[in-house]
């Protein structure tokens, strides 16, 4: 179980107002949309959840530990924010082991389902510097679910993939929001948005100007 608490956070580049006494709480078993026009503030509140971003003012308590206090990252998070980066002279598989490296529990088997569910082939040979930009895409995903966090955020995760690819990856999500985890997603088609999610919240010039449940929707 995982519950997020976001209290009054503000966040100012320059002049410019980023995020503006935003108040929100999150919870396991769920899929939250972020929805917003670009520069609205949703892949701030993003990197403001995984601790990559240092709000101004306000807290975020993850599991009742706070952001930047009692830990620096979420303990348990797989992220997608912007545009994946990964080692150009690796192949996806090689790139996905380093990182799994760097983190608890996740096995040689957890790397190659994360693949195989995203659709890559994990024995496949072409470096990351050979991907297309779809292919990259995936490997963002399969990086961000791999070992099934217990939180995952992602932005735009559906840019640049098939149809095909697309449904698989709602299928893949669906199924891990039902395993008890918590999703954040954010996502400029307003359809695929309102299918995956449990709640829409809606973000305008860094502040939060509607929640809506779709528990009356297609999930």
């Amino acid at each position: 179980m995982s519950e997020i608490r976001i209290e009054n956070i503000n966040k100012k580049i320059k002049d410019a107002v980023i995020l503006n006494d935003v108040t929100l709480t999150f919870s396991s078993g769920k899929i939250y949309g972020l929805k917003g026009k670009n520069g609205s503030g949703k892949t701030m509140l993003m990197r403001t959840i995984a601790g990559l971003l240092i709000p101004d003012s306000g807290t975020v308590t993850i599991n009742g530990k706070t952001l930047h206090k009692d830990i620096s990252f979420p303990e348990s998070i797989g992220i997608l924010i912007e545009n994946p980066a990964f080692l150009p002279q690796y192949t996806g598989y090689k790139n996905l082991k380093l990182l799994a490296s760097l983190s608890d529990g996740i096995s040689d088997g957890d790397i190659k389902t994360a693949l195989e569910r995203v659709g890559l082939d994990p024995d496949d040979k072409r470096t990351y510097k050979k991907y297309s930009l779809g292919m990259k895409q995936k490997l963002g995903i399969a990086n961000a679910i791999m070992g099934e966090p217990d939180i995952i955020i992602l932005d735009e995760p559906i840019n640049a993939l098939d149809e095909e690819t697309v449904r698989k990856i709602k299928d893949v999500l669906l199924d891990i929001r039902d395993k008890d985890k918590l999703i954040i997603i954010a996502c400029h088609d307003k359809e695929e948005l309102e299918y995956l999610s449990d709640e829409i919240i809606e973000i305008k010039d860094g502040s939060i100007t509607g929640r809506k449940d779709m528990a009356d929707g297609n999930n």
